[in-house]
């Protein structure tokens, strides 16, 4: 009878200590997992950090010569014309003046302002809201027309040549569209290739190489609507002249 309650103590005493090492085990990797997490998001910051400070050197080497030489003229003409445009085209949300903006920078960028336009389009769910205020992710929110987010809006605007203080600035039509349009000439002369630059545009430069990753290629919707809007808006130019 004591052997018997004796072997009975001993496994019970294999069993908890078996137990308690597996908890520890346990434990020990989850907090290893997110101590690894924790670098990872760092090293993440950090890279992202490093790659908007080559942004800031790219676009200063490529206008230390000054902008690109644009008649003033055909600058005037076509931004009228497809300001008209975009503002018919959204029943009156997108503002003649924006657009007229909008055509005249995106042309000193040699930028297609119709890809500016249905960027801005998409990113507010067609409703061109300067006051647009994105949902809540772990990264923040997202503010005015072009969608930027605290942490990028600063170098996106140094980049730009613009004093950014706050982020009330964001809701500001003008400096979001500029702001936009800086970015897209980044972006464009970083992959030259839509595709890419327009998913990166969405989901981070990190976000469309994980994407690429995955799929093989980055045409994802978000680039694929774009462009094909911006086919179909152009094709509505060259019918109506």
């Amino acid at each position: 009878m004591f052997k018997n309650k004796r072997k009975l103590y001993i496994i019970s005493a294999i069993i908890f200590t078996l137990v308690l090492a597996s908890s520890y085990t346990f434990f020990e990797n989850r907090e290893l997992k997110h101590d690894l997490k924790k670098e990872k998001q760092q090293s993440q910051m950090l890279e992202a950090g490093n790659d908007f400070k080559q942004m800031v050197t790219f676009y200063k080497q490529k206008y230390q010569d000054g902008k690109p030489n644009i008649s003033g003229y055909k600058m005037m003409m076509e931004s009228r014309k497809l300001a008209k445009q975009f503002a018919k085209e959204s029943d009156g949300r997108f503002k003649e003046e924006w657009g007229r903006f909008l055509v005249r920078e995106s042309i000193k960028k040699d930028i297609d302002p119709y890809i500016v336009y249905e960027l801005l389009r998409i990113e507010t769910g067609n409703q061109f809201d300067p006051k647009a205020v994105g949902p809540q992710t772990k990264y923040g929110r997202a503010y005015g027309m072009a969608q930027f987010m605290e942490n990028t809006a600063p170098w996106i605007s140094e980049m730009a040549g613009l004093e950014y203080k706050s982020k009330e600035q964001l809701f500001d039509p003008y400096y979001s569209i500029q702001l936009a349009i800086v970015y897209l000439d980044y972006l464009d002369a970083k992959y030259d290739d839509w595709d890419k630059a327009l998913t990166a545009y969405h989901r981070g430069i990190y976000g469309m190489e994980k994407y690429l990753q995955e799929k093989g290629h980055a045409n994802s919707w978000y680039a694929e609507e774009i462009q094909q809007k911006a086919k179909e808006q152009e094709l509505i130019a060259v019918t109506d002249r």
